[in-house]
């Protein structure tokens, strides 16, 4: 696998994947802006809006036709919330031109030219968007933000992270907020979306089995060429929560308790997230983790325990579905995993375990399309460029003296329990 990295305009940036590893091309746009409390909401509507037609292909319908055209091409769209930025993505694959029978067409220049149709190129009428897309892409946002509740093993973890990051931009949901979308009509947020092109950072990604063409392709779009150059508004740095936020318990029909243990970490240097990814696999990451172990199979008090490393924000979330009776009970037998690590009462065996394990998943980074093009585009938001062979060397390299300098900077910020 070969990366190469392109400036199409200043603020715009090209990543070419080039593998013959895939029978597919797979083309992503990230749009990546700061995460702001007036524009969440309405940025989450325009990615459900963009997918609804362009002004050469007016509706959904249109838009599967050409797709089923090329081979049965596939399109998606969704939004995330990365660090302190809000990121909309768009994604088509389609086969390689290799593996087409009867070659009529560029595959990977149309299917180019089709997301960025999408994406740069949305249906308007008169000054703003499709009234009618409008009005139901509101219904359908204000029933996915108010329906967050269904799954309640992740609305606790947000609603942690919410107390966590209070007036804050990490403490937004991805979505927005229902209130907000009571303002939104098809001309403020037509407007909301041309400032978040003009400004926003914009990365092209491209994976898959590719010619020399295909920067001369992107260049040379009409789409591409109307787009401006940038100072792009994202966030390069992270907010730290401020201080600490205690406990935090929430009532709701629930059957099962859900408790998220929010932690901070000083980070001084990157190599100490490649620290902490161990420490955390040790801590909680695997079914052979301390949490999971002590927690759930010894002492029975979890359905289900285990944490994840948010590397953006160096935060550990440690995420447990207990009875409602033993909240006391898992939150101090916790505190006593997290206080092990801190005296040094982890194996030889723990750490090596971790490290395999860790790098098992690295290995397999690059089977996947998508996977891989988000593993660059990590880099891309951090500015910190490694590949895949030397991250594994990182891992390989970490020493228990790694692992205990990060046990003793962990911090319990915010203690969040879901009740009835």
């Amino acid at each position: 696998m070969n990366y190469i990295e392109k400036t199409i305009k200043k603020g715009i940036k090209l990543h070419i994947l080039n593998t013959d590893k895939f029978k597919t091309n797979l083309v992503a746009v990230f749009l990546t802006t700061k995460l702001e409390k007036e524009t969440v909401t309405p940025n989450a509507l325009i990615s459900a809006i963009l997918r609804r037609g362009t002004n050469n292909l007016k509706t959904q319908e249109e838009i599967s036709k050409k797709l089923e055209e090329l081979y049965g091409a596939s399109f998606d769209c969704g939004i995330d919330k990365t660090g302190d930025n809000q990121v909309l993505k768009f994604y088509i694959q389609t086969i390689n031109d290799d593996y087409i029978p009867q070659q009529e067409e560029n595959m990977l220049k149309t299917s180019i030219e089709n997301i960025f149709d999408i994406v740069f190129n949305p249906l308007t009428e008169k000054e703003g968007f499709k009234k009618e897309y409008v009005d139901q892409e509101k219904k359908n946002m204000k029933q996915r933000i108010e329906g967050r509740v269904d799954n309640k093993a992740r609305y606790a973890l947000d609603r942690c992270i919410e107390e966590m990051y209070k007036d804050k931009p990490y403490g937004l949901y991805k979505f927005g907020d229902v209130n907000s979308l009571e303002n939104i009509d098809e001309n403020n947020l037509y407007k909301t979306y041309k400032k978040l092109i003009d400004e926003c950072k914009i990365d092209i990604f491209i994976s898959g089995n590719i010619n020399n063409e295909v920067e001369d392709i992107i260049k040379e779009n009409e789409n591409i060429k109307k787009l401006k150059e940038r100072d792009a508004k994202y966030n390069t740095t992270s907010e730290k929560p401020e201080d600490k936020k205690g406990e935090v318990t929430e009532k709701m029909s629930v059957t099962q308790g859900k408790l998220v243990m929010g932690l901070d970490l000083n980070i001084q240097n990157e190599d100490e997230k490649y620290y902490t990814l161990v420490y955390n696999n040790i801590l909680g990451g695997s079914a052979n983790s301390k949490i999971f172990q002590n927690v759930r199979e010894k002492a029975s008090l979890a359905y289900s325990a285990g944490s994840s490393y948010f590397k953006y924000k160096n935060n550990i979330f440690i995420n447990c579905g207990i009875e409602i009776s033993n909240y006391e009970k898992a939150v101090e037998l916790i505190k006593a995993q997290i206080e092990d690590m801190k005296n040094n009462n982890f194996t030889n065996e723990e750490l090596e375990n971790a490290k395999n394990s860790i790098i098992a998943t690295i290995k397999i980074i690059d089977d996947e399309q998508d996977t891989l093009i988000i593993y660059y585009f990590g880099q891309e938001l951090s500015n910190n460029k490694i590949t895949i062979e030397d991250y594994i060397k990182k891992i390989e390299e970490i020493k228990r003296e790694d692992i205990l300098n990060i046990a003793n900077k962990v911090e319990i910020t915010t203690i969040y329990f879901l009740r009835d």
